[in-house]
């Protein structure tokens, strides 16, 4: 059973703001992810660092590292939707 993404207005903003090689990583790898999500899969890449969840003003997202790029999202298990509400640059992400 995999997870469905929806992408907030901004995020399509953000994506058209990147190359276009970078946008079809990010795609491609956002793809994958919803497809493989579970708990197990989750937990596995929280331990690895990969997924972060979010304190202060982002609490109740988390924040995807996919190379020097970030996603932040939120996943509704009651759905089976993550979606996916920026997507920047580290150095950016949370401006």
């Amino acid at each position: 059973m995999s997870y469905t993404l929806k992408f907030a207005p901004q995020t399509k903003k953000d994506l058209k703001k990147l190359p276009v090689y970078i946008q079809k990583f990010i795609l491609n790898s956002l793809k994958e992810f919803a497809n493989n999500f579970s708990n197990e899969y989750e937990a596995e890449l929280i331990k690895t660092g990969k997924i972060k969840k979010l304190k202060g003003e982002w609490e109740g997202f988390y924040r995807l590292r996919l190379r020097t790029y970030r996603v932040i999202y939120q996943k509704n298990a009651n759905e089976l939707v993550i979606l996916i509400i920026r997507i920047s640059h580290r150095k950016n992400i949370y401006l």
